[in-house]
């Protein structure tokens, strides 16, 4: 029996290879272009806000607008006593019921963001400010363990408008040398006085961003005396730091 020849390979030029493969990337292309576009129609569609929306938010706002003068207009002696301790203001709220004037009372105070501090020294003015954001905020007086961790740990300076850390003495030596503050130690000491130049140092430290802590906040804009989360917890603000530092 004569053995059968063996049949040639079919060939396929390399130009109508490469068409195909330019075809078969082409329309992947588009394939993953076209689910894009669906999932960023299905994304606007759910972000669209309705009518009745904004009403809310407008009345929220104007709620905490009316809230905050009350509170303005409130005797609160205790509150308005100044001490010689620093005082760390805490922003724990957020701004989705915040009218633009308790906004701009924050920011002013440097807490731009949530879980942001600052120190402060308790001056009547800067009472007055935090009881137009008490709902927002929560304040104490930080301990020198409490106050040396965090500058340690979170201290930042602003740098060609950059935040940099504090891990080097000499940009402190830089910016405050001319006060003879030439270290981190000089800062703690400062603030922990309220020394002469507190308003330098304070001035010099960007505004700490602090960790979301797992527990010890509830999301309640009731004052912390009365079971909630905001205003003043005095020494106790000390748990709250070592939660969040």
């Amino acid at each position: 029996m004569a053995e059968e020849e063996p049949k040639p390979l079919n060939y396929i030029p390399e130009v109508i290879l490469k068409k195909r493969k330019h075809s078969e990337a082409w329309a992947l292309r588009k394939k993953e272009q076209f689910q894009q576009r669906n999932f960023q129609s299905n994304k606007t569609k759910d972000f669209i806000k309705k009518p009745e929306d904004f009403i809310l938010e407008y009345r929220d706002r104007e709620v905490d607008f009316i809230r905050m003068k009350r509170r303005v207009k409130r005797s609160r002696q205790g509150l308005l006593t100044t001490t010689s301790k620093p005082l760390i203001i805490i922003r724990i709220q957020g701004k989705n019921d915040m009218h633009q004037s308790t906004r701009k009372v924050l920011y002013n105070l440097g807490l731009r963001t949530i879980f942001s501090a600052v120190f402060v020294k308790p001056t009547g003015e800067i009472m007055a400010k935090l009881q137009r954001v008490e709902p927002y905020v929560t304040y104490g007086y930080p301990n020198l363990k409490s106050l040396k961790d965090l500058i340690y740990k979170k201290g930042h300076t602003r740098i060609d408008k950059r935040s940099v850390p504090l891990t080097d003495n000499n940009i402190i030596e830089q910016a405050l040398g001319k006060f003879g503050i030439v270290c981190i130690e000089d800062m703690v000491h400062q603030i922990d006085n309220v020394g002469p130049h507190f308003n330098e140092v304070v001035k010099f430290l960007w505004p700490f961003q602090l960790n979301k802590p797992a527990e010890g906040l509830k999301g309640s804009k009731t004052l912390y005396k009365d079971g909630g989360d905001t205003g003043d917890r005095e020494d106790l603000i000390n748990e709250l730091l070592n939660k969040m530092n």
